[in-house]
C-alpha cells in the first residue's frame, strides 16, 4: 500500500474544505436541518455540479468522475468535519454501487448520470432497521432480514403484465415493471427526499424464500405524504437524535416497482452485491467519523488553551494534556484504519473496477475504530468545554449526537468486531464444535428421568 496521496486527491480535499468552510458553519448546519429536506439543497447542487461529489466513485461512462472508494472517503472526511447534512452517503455509498453492480444497462444509463450530476438522489431502504446486516457488516446477509416469508418487512409480488402496463403510464416511462411492493421500512437515510429508492424486499413466499432489490421512482420528492406519481407510497420524516442525518419511514401499499437488473432476479447475486457495498459504505462512514472527530478535537484544544482557571489555561494542566494526548492517538489510529479500508475497498487501487475485492473484515474494523474514536472525542469535548459544552448554542452536541447515531446506523461496535473476526476465521467453528469455543462447564451430564 502506498500511503501517499496523489495531487488529484489532495486537490479534492483542498477544494472541498475551502468551500465547506465558507458555506457550512455550525449556524448554517442548524438552519439546514430545520428545512423540509433536512439539508441545504443549494449547497448540495453546488457540491454536485461544481465538484461532482456524488459521482466520485462512478465510471466516466455513466457521467461519473472515474475515481474510487479512496476519493469518496476523502470527500466524506471533509463533509464530516462540518457534520454536513447531505444525501452523499445514501446516494454515493449505498444506492449507486448497487445500481452499478446489479442494474441493467437501461437502468444504469437512465439513473447513474443523473445521480452523478446531482439531478437525482437515491437511497437504500432495508426493512426492520437492519441496514448493517443487509451489508454483511454485523452478520451474514443470507438470513431472513428482509421478511423471511413471514409477516413484516417488505413483500414483493408479481402482477399480470397487462395490469402492470395499465398502471405504469407515467409520462411514457415504465414505472411498474410487473411488481408490487407491500410493507414498511424505518430509519431510511434521506428516505423522505430521495427520488430513487432501492428497496430490499422478500419474494417467493415461505417455500421459495429469497430477497431481491427493486427500484421505486418517487416523482415528487418535495411533497410530503402520498405522492401522485407513486401510488401507495407514504414517506414520513422521522425524529432523530442526530438531525444532521435525516431519516424517514416508508410505507408501501402495492407500490409499482421495477426489479433491479430485470429478469427473474438472482438472490445470490443480490447478497454478493450488498456484501461488496458494505466495505465501501463502512469506509466512507469511518472517514466521515474521523473528520468529525478531528474538528471536535481541534476545537477542544483551542478552548483549553484559552480557558483560564486558577490563573493559568486549563490546557497547561497535566491531567488535561494526558486526556487530549490519548484522544489524538486514538484519532490517528482511526484515520489510518479508515484510509486503509478505503484503499482495500477499491481492491488496492483507486479505480472503481477494483471495487468489491476488499479484505475480509477490514471495513467493519475500521468503522468500529472510527466510531469509538468519535465517541471518545465528542464526550471529552463536552466535558472539557465545561458548562457551555452541553448547551444547544454550542456545536459540541452536533458531534456527540453524530457519534451516537452512527453507531445505531451501522453498528454496534462490538458486533462489527465480532463479524470481522468471523470473516477472518479467528474463531473457527461454533461453541462445542471441533476447533470452536469451549462450552462453559464442559459437556452436560446425563440426567436420569
Amino acid at each position: 500500500m502506498d500511503a501517499a496521496f496523489t495531487e488529484e486527491q489532495h486537490e479534492i480535499r483542498r477544494t472541498l474544505r475551502e468551500l465547506l468552510l465558507k458555506r457550512c458553519g455550525p449556524d448554517e448546519v442548524k438552519a439546514a436541518v430545520r428545512t423540509p429536506p433536512g439539508y441545504d439543497t443549494q449547497l448540495w447542487q453546488q457540491l454536485a455540479g461544481r465538484l461532482g461529489l456524488p459521482g466520485l466513485a462512478l465510471p466516466t461512462a455513466y457521467g461519473g468522475v472515474g475515481c474510487g472508494p479512496t476519493e469518496l472517503a476523502l470527500a466524506c472526511e471533509e463533509t464530516g468535519r462540518v457534520v454536513l447534512p447531505s444525501p452523499l452517503i445514501a446516494t454515493a455509498a449505498l444506492a449507486a454501487p448497487l445500481l452499478l453492480a446489479l442494474g441493467s444497462e437501461r437502468q444504469r444509463t437512465a439513473l447513474l448520470p443523473a445521480l452523478a450530476a446531482g439531478e437525482l438522489t437515491a437511497t437504500l431502504a432495508v426493512p426492520g432497521g437492519r441496514l448493517a446486516t443487509a451489508l454483511a457488516l454485523t452478520g451474514p446477509n443470507d438470513g431472513d432480514w428482509a421478511g423471511g416469508g413471514r409477516a413484516g418487512g417488505i413483500q414483493a409480488r408479481r402482477v399480470p403484465e397487462e395490469g402492470a402496463a395499465a398502471a405504469s403510464r407515467n409520462g411514457g416511462r415504465p414505472a411498474g415493471g410487473g411488481w408490487r411492493l407491500y410493507g414498511e421500512a424505518g430509519q431510511v437515510l434521506n428516505g423522505h427526499t430521495a427520488e430513487v429508492l432501492v428497496v430490499a424486499a422478500h419474494t417467493g413466499g415461505f417455500a421459495r424464500s429469497r430477497t431481491l432489490l427493486f427500484l421505486v421512482r418517487a416523482a415528487d420528492a418535495a411533497r410530503p405524504g402520498a405522492e401522485p406519481g407513486v401510488p401507495g407510497l407514504l414517506r414520513t420524516r422521522q425524529t432523530a437524535l442526530d438531525e444532521t442525518r435525516p431519516q424517514a419511514r416508508l410505507e408501501l401499499r402495492d407500490v409499482p416497482a421495477e426489479l433491479l437488473g430485470g429478469g427473474d432476479g438472482d438472490a445470490a447475486a443480490v447478497a454478493r452485491a450488498l456484501a461488496a457495498t458494505g466495505p465501501v459504505a463502512a469506509a466512507a462512514l469511518a472517514a466521515e467519523a474521523v473528520g468529525a472527530a478531528d474538528t471536535a478535537l481541534a476545537r477542544t484544544v483551542a478552548h483549553v488553551q484559552q480557558r483560564v482557571q486558577f490563573g493559568r489555561p486549563i490546557g497547561s494542566f497535566q491531567a488535561v494534556q494526558h486526556r487530549l494526548a490519548d484522544l489524538y492517538v486514538a484519532l490517528q489510529a482511526a484515520r489510518s484504519a479508515a484510509y486503509y479500508a478505503a484503499w482495500a475497498a477499491g481492491g488496492g487501487r483507486s479505480a472503481p473496477e477494483g471495487a468489491g475485492a476488499a479484505e475480509p473484515g477490514v471495513g467493519a474494523l475500521a468503522l468500529a475504530q472510527a466510531l469509538e474514536a468519535l465517541r471518545a472525542v465528542a464526550a471529552e469535548a463536552v466535558q472539557l468545554h465545561g458548562g457551555i459544552g452541553f448547551t444547544w448554542e454550542h456545536e459540541a452536541h452536533l458531534y456527540f449526537k453524530r457519534a451516537a447515531c452512527d453507531e445505531l446506523l451501522l453498528g454496534p461496535v462490538h458486533r462489527l468486531r465480532a463479524r470481522a473476526a468471523e470473516e477472518a476465521g479467528l474463531f473457527p467453528g461454533g461453541a462445542g464444535e471441533p476447533g470452536g469455543a469451549p462450552v462453559p462447564g464442559g459437556a452436560p451430564e446425563a440426567v436420569e428421568v
